[in-house]
This record gives structure tokens, C-alpha cells and sequence, in this order.
């Protein structure tokens, strides 16, 4: 038995990183399809998706720009129920409130925090009618929990994460839906690469990195925390900010 069976997983941003990890199996971990779950893994980068999950039972491959209203309320129609939402997708803009332009915070409010907004929206009716349901969103340490330098409309749109995962979990408890936010420190992945490359000296950006933390974070241990909070194992905890950061946030 899975820890997850029966359910219906939707979840964002799928082909890379985190959320890689937590519709596929990472031994000696195991995420969400592995554990039981019927998994639509979507992802704006559909044929990169399908290569990641070409015939792997349990998972389909969907594409879906989550800042496109219409494309998730289309994509939310066709699904008979929703058990679990895995809002994962997000970019991660770097400088200070004077390097960030209209178009800058327009982008990323869209992309971290308003397609959250959307896909939340589109799925509570079901968990309203199902009874049950778990989302579980991904934040940052990096947001009201703590501020960290050249990354301030990140940092906004993260604290945005909290406020309105806070607020579902409240206006939702009594209808058996439950809604948590994890909240990493820096994570191995795709995305956390570009961004070292992008440096001028990308080995110095990578140990200033390590030396915050003692070390990154690896996407799978992101993954097994996203599995507690979407399966039953959680049913007591609603409206956290679950922070995994390998004790940054105690410096």
C-alpha cells in the first residue's frame, strides 16, 4: 500500500528540479507516483516533460503555462477530482528593489504568485465536493521568513506564497482541506545552476552558497517532505511554513 493510493496529484513545473523529484521516484525516497498517486505532471516545457516520463506508468505529461488563466481552468475541467495540488513552478529574479522594473515584478507576481492563485481557485471547488484535499505550495526561505541580499521581488513574491497559503488553510479547514507551504534554502537544481553560471565567477558564487548552509539542498529531500504533506500522515498540519534550509535560517 502507498502512501498516496487512489489519489489525483496535479502538479507544476514537472520536468526539472524539485519538481522532478516529487512526481518520480528518487531512491531511496520515494515520490509521488510511486507512492500510489495518479500524477498529472504538467509543465511549460512539454516535450522536455515527456522525455523526463516517457512510459512511466502513473504520470501524464500536460502542458500548462500556469500563468494562463484559461489553460488552467481548462485543465482543471477535465479532471473528475483533485487530491493533491503541487504548485512548484517559479523563476528567481535577481537585485535589489532598484534593479526591478515594472515588467520585472509583473513577471514574477505572475508566474510565483498569481498562477497560484489561479490553480487554487480552480481546484478548491472539487476538494470542496470531494471533502478532502491537500495543497501544498512551494515558498522560500527566502520571503518573510528571512531576507537574503539581490533578491527582492523573489523575496515579495514568496512572502505572497505564505500569506495566501495561510489564508486557504483558514477559510478551508472545516471543509477538510488542508494547505502548507515548504519553504527551502538553496536546492541542486537546474535552475540554481544557471543562475551560478550566470555569475562572474560562478565557483565563488557556489561556495558562497555552500558556505551559508554547510551544504545545498538536494530536490529529493524537497520531495520527501512533499509527499508527508500530501499524504494523509499530515492530516494534522495546516497553514505552515515548513522550513527546510539545513539551518540558514539559524545563522
Amino acid at each position: 500500500m502507498g502512501r498516496l493510493d487512489g489519489k489525483i496529484a496535479l502538479c507544476t513545473a514537472s520536468a526539472q528540479g524539485i519538481g522532478l523529484a516529487t512526481v518520480l521516484e528518487s531512491l531511496p525516497r520515494k515520490a509521488f507516483v510511486k507512492e500510489g498517486a495518479r500524477v498529472i505532471a504538467t509543465d511549460i516545457n512539454i516535450s522536455k516533460l515527456e522525455q523526463k516520463v516517457k512510459d512511466v506508468p502513473g504520470i501524464e505529461a500536460k502542458m500548462l503555462n500556469v500563468a494562463d488563466k484559461d489553460q488552467v481552468t481548462s485543465l482543471v475541467d477535465q479532471l473528475d477530482r483533485v487530491d493533491i495540488l503541487f504548485n512548484c513552478a517559479g523563476i528567481v529574479p535577481n537585485g535589489t528593489i532598484l534593479d526591478c522594473e515594472e515588467a520585472d515584478w509583473d513577471q514574477t507576481m505572475n508566474i510565483n504568485l498569481k498562477s497560484m492563485y489561479f490553480l487554487c481557485r480552480a481546484v478548491l471547488p472539487k476538494m470542496v465536493a470531494q471533502g478532502s484535499g491537500s495543497i501544498v505550495n512551494m515558498s522560500s526561505s527566502v520571503s518573510n521568513v528571512k531576507g537574503a541580499p539581490m533578491r527582492f521581488v523573489y523575496s515579495v513574491s514568496k512572502g505572497g506564497v505564505s500569506g495566501l497559503t495561510k489564508a486557504i488553510a483558514a477559510d478551508f479547514v472545516s471543509k477538510g482541506i488542508r494547505c502548507n507551504c515548504i519553504c527551502p534554502a538553496a536546492v541542486e537544481t537546474p535552475s540554481l545552476q544557471e543562475r551560478i553560471n550566470a555569475s562572474p565567477d560562478p565557483v565563488k558564487a557556489r561556495a558562497a552558497f555552500v558556505q551559508k548552509v554547510g551544504r545545498i539542498g538536494k530536490p529529493e529531500e524537497i520531495a520527501a517532505l512533499a509527499v508527508y504533506l500530501a499524504s494523509d500522515e499530515s492530516g494534522y498540519t495546516t497553514g505552515q511554513e515548513l522550513v527546510i534550509d539545513g539551518g540558514w535560517g539559524l545563522a
